[in-house]
């Protein structure tokens, strides 16, 4: 039994997959499984993780010379040469587009020192993840014993990539021209078809060896709903994947939680020409809720009752957070809508004046009630 939130499929989908799994990525909800726990080789899935590590662990812009090691990595290449300089962002789609093991190499070799101590920084993450069926034992993915993950843990991995920019910009990729020795561009062709017939496919990544057979991390955005789905030792692995994307968009609708410009409270503000200010959302907040969760969710405010002039509109005085299941998935600053200025010393001293003798005033009427 899997944990977290299920939407189980009223009936088995027709797949060729062993293990599969579609989930939503902002919420992890699983919206459809099949043995998504059985541990199964990832094959060039793999090379999810090692993008995610590459971009957290190292820098984008080194240059990385080419060892050995790298160039005789046996399977799928870029064609590197040895000594060649390459910066690793290209390496880094060379490895997402056409599943480089010689440029998933360089990049464990630049930044660890050794493909096995970069696949213990790969394992690491996957743990914090929250992936603790998955042990990596290389960056490309060639079979090994103690290299084994899971399909919900890939599909974990993956949603986590999806919160980088950088990590969907290269894995979204369909072709890039990548500057290679002598200064000579080869273009690169991204291998995960579903990125040309699928709508809205915005990647991952495909695998395949003959231990672990077909294999796909899918990953498709409509409007605000980010599914992954995960295939794995499918006979049809995109058919497979375009069933399970399919399914998890008819499963979710996108509900509004919050509203761009809406007022969501008046703050006080002290030693300001106004005595309050208005606080808005700033942005629009779309949630992907299934039908049998929307008890789930909920919006929580967090604003400064009282702030201090001067201030400024567009000003943060707060958040407006989604919670599901109390995990946030979801925020948008709170703004002011006006500037208030701070009160010179004249208007200070004048109202404190004002103050003191309407107190005054007030005590006055008190006692000749009383008598």
């Amino acid at each position: 039994m899997l944990p977290g939130p299920v939407f189980a499929a009223q009936s088995p989908l027709a797949l060729t997959a062993k293990s599969a799994i579609v989930i939503e990525a902002s919420t992890g909800e699983i919206l459809y499984e099949n043995n998504a726990e059985e541990r199964r080789y990832p094959a060039s899935t793999t090379k999810i993780m090692t993008i995610i590590t590459a971009l957290e662990a190292g820098n984008i812009n080194d240059i990385v010379t080419v060892g050995p090691n790298a160039v005789n990595t046996e399977g799928s290449s870029m064609g590197l040469l040895v000594a060649e300089r390459m910066k690793m962002q290209d390496l880094l789609y060379g490895v997402a587009l056409v599943s480089g093991n010689d440029a998933a190499v360089a990049v464990a070799e630049h930044i660890s020192g050794s493909v096995a101590g970069f696949a213990g920084l790969m394992t690491e993450k996957a743990r914090k993840i929250g992936a603790s069926r998955t042990n990596f034992a290389n960056s490309s993915g060639l079979p090994d014993p103690n290299h084994y993950s899971t399909a919900y843990d890939l599909a974990r991995i993956a949603a986590y990539g999806y919160k980088n920019p950088k990590f969907a910009e290269i894995v979204g990729t369909l072709l890039k021209d990548i500057p290679r020795k002598n200064n000579q561009n080869i273009t690169y062709y991204n291998e995960n078809r579903l990125l040309q017939i699928y709508s809205g496919a915005n990647g991952v990544k495909t695998g395949y060896t003959d231990d672990a057979g077909r294999c796909l991390v899918a990953a498709a955005k409509r409007g605000n709903i980010q599914l992954i789905a995960v295939v794995l030792d499918a006979d049809y692995m995109f058919t497979d994947s375009m069933h399970l994307l399919d399914y998890g968009f008819n499963q979710l609708q996108e509900i509004e939680m919050a509203r761009a410009g809406d007022l969501v409270d008046t703050v006080q503000v002290s030693d300001g020409i106004a005595d309050a200010a208005h606080a808005v959302a700033r942005d629009s907040l779309f949630v992907p809720v299934a039908y049998s969760n929307r008890g789930a969710f909920r919006t929580v405010v967090e604003i400064a009752k009282t702030i201090s002039a001067p201030v400024s509109a567009g000003q943060k005085v707060g958040v407006v957070k989604v919670l599901f299941h109390d995990k946030e998935v979801a925020s948008t600053d709170v703004i002011l809508t006006e500037s208030v200025k701070r009160k010179s010393l004249f208007e200070s001293i004048k109202d404190f004046f004002a103050k003191i003798f309407t107190d005054f005033g007030e005590s006055i009427s008190l006692v000749l009630q009383k008598v």
